[in-house]
């Protein structure tokens, strides 16, 4: 699909410009050139979000629960019927191979679909009373109008999950969508525009983040706040979300750790651990990144990542032998340079990778470090690249303590052949997903969410919808 000349902002049913006309441009990460423009917000353009936002709001509220779903089912439709050109607009814009845009677009049908059917699903109760005379009802209503952040490594399912719990609910949403990897979103929205959600519902703006978080936040309209991104910069705007109480989720960074016991099965842990590491280049939040090996199997396993990490074709996303794309933005390349040249400089070993690809664009090498010291701050501080980190132990108790020094809490992966071991990780490792003897598996109908410094929140599961709805208690007595 050929990028967009302008992508708009997407206010009351309408595309349009920013008030003032302002514009930035939209980057390619393989070769560093223009591939569009998108519309800057301005405060009039927020303010008419808003605005619109409510009327959309009381529209859609009162819209059955069952032909809310049948509208979103009917987007999902449209987005598995699209799904090849909104994948080429994620891999021009955000870097990851073609298959991956692919599996993304289309788990983002999914998505929807499952909400579109759990919102049938928001029961109250009849709780019995202790006065025969009285009836009390507990009831479920939609917290309002939706304020979300979405971060660029994962441009549409990132949106999605947030944007289909919160009209699953019955609220509708103002979505502050990324400026890297504007287009992806944007036709997520014309999906839905396309299959008859009303003008209002759904609003999409772009623009200087911590003007628009500033904005919206505090605005008394909006009573309901979703953000997913780092963890400094979800303590700020949780911290504001606070001073106005408003409902907050929040899925924030994470370190992910991952223990393999004497026990594990090897192969299969290179497989697993090979695809989910390298998976958009490192940019995963649930990715893993600290490797705690058992000392008896480090060396095979250490042997068959490096091979993993050197056998993987990197490229331009668009050509189908693509294994592993460019990082989205110059600033990863060179965070992740300094993270990796201080921890070699501090004793870890360099076994693969380490270095740029190429003269253009943003591609680096995967790379896998041994023997990374505790004390570099690529071993606490999330990478957000395609590094892994290595460390052995002979003890399983040194294992989970270390799995769980850091405040980061929201994935782990445990390998082993032990029902005993599994059993103990699953019950002491702290963290909100954890995945034994496989990569990582997210879906609509598990909670997704962190725990410590990784957020609070899910965005997954019945829990998720949850969260967008107001609980209230009515006791009736009849005359």
């Amino acid at each position: 699909m050929q990028y967009p000349t302008t992508t708009r902002l997407f206010i009351h049913g309408q595309w349009r410009d920013a008030a003032n006309g302002k514009t930035q441009p939209v980057l390619n990460p393989a070769n560093g050139q223009q591939l569009g423009q998108l519309a800057h917000a301005t405060q009039q353009d927020l303010d008419d979000a808003v605005a619109s936002a409510q009327q959309g709001f009381e529209t859609w509220r009162n819209i059955p629960a069952i032909e809310r779903g049948v509208i979103l089912r009917r987007a999902a439709q449209l987005i598995r019927e699209r799904a090849d050109a909104i994948a080429s607009l994620i891999t021009q814009e955000q870097g990851k191979p073609l298959s991956e845009s692919r599996f993304e677009a289309h788990a983002a049908a999914e998505i929807i679909e499952w909400f579109a059917d759990e919102g049938v699903r928001v029961y109250g109760r009849i709780v019995p009373s202790r006065d025969a005379a009285v009836q009390q009802l507990v009831v479920k209503d939609p917290v309002g109008v939706v304020a979300a952040f979405t971060p660029w490594n994962f441009p549409l399912n990132q949106v999605v999950l947030k944007l289909a719990a919160a009209l699953a609910a019955g609220c509708s949403i103002i979505v502050k969508a990324p400026e890297e990897t504007p287009a992806s979103p944007a036709e997520l929205f014309r999906a839905l525009a396309d299959a008859g959600v009303p003008a209002g519902v759904t609003n999409l703006v772009y623009g200087d983040p911590a003007e628009i978080s500033g904005y919206l936040i505090p605005h008394p309209a909006v009573r309901k706040v979703t953000f997913t991104g780092s963890t400094p910069v979800g303590k700020q705007l949780a911290s504001l979300a606070g001073q106005y109480m408003k409902r907050v989720t929040m899925e924030l960074g994470g370190h992910a750790p991952v223990i393999i016991a004497e026990d594990a099965d090897i192969e299969l842990a290179i497989r697993a651990l090979g695809t989910a590491k390298f998976r958009n280049a490192g940019q995963t939040c649930i990715s893993p990144t600290r490797f705690l090996v058992h000392e008896n199997v480090r060396a095979a396993f250490t042997a068959g990542l490096v091979r993993w990490a050197e056998e993987l074709r990197p490229g331009n996303g668009l050509d189908d032998a693509t294994q592993i794309g460019p990082l989205a933005n110059a600033r990863r390349v060179t965070a992740i340079e300094t993270l990796i040249e201080e921890a070699i400089a501090k004793g870890a070993k360099l076994l693969a990778g380490g270095k740029r690809i190429g003269q253009q664009g943003n591609f680096y090498a995967p790379t896998v470090l041994d023997d990374v010291p505790l004390d570099a701050r690529i071993f606490n501080e999330e990478p957000f690249g395609p590094v892994a980190l290595i460390r052995g132990f002979t003890s399983l108790e040194d294992a989970i303590s270390e799995a769980n020094r850091l405040d980061y809490g929201l994935a782990a992966y445990a390998f082993s052949r032990s029902a005993k071991t599994i059993h103990q990780l699953s019950q002491r490792i702290e963290t909100g997903m954890l995945w034994v003897n496989q990569p990582m598996t997210p879906s609509a109908e598990l909670p997704f969410g962190g725990v410590k410094d990784s957020g609070y929140g899910t965005e997954g599961g019945p829990e998720a919808v949850e969260a967008y709805l107001n609980i209230r208690s009515i006791s009736i007595t009849h005359a």
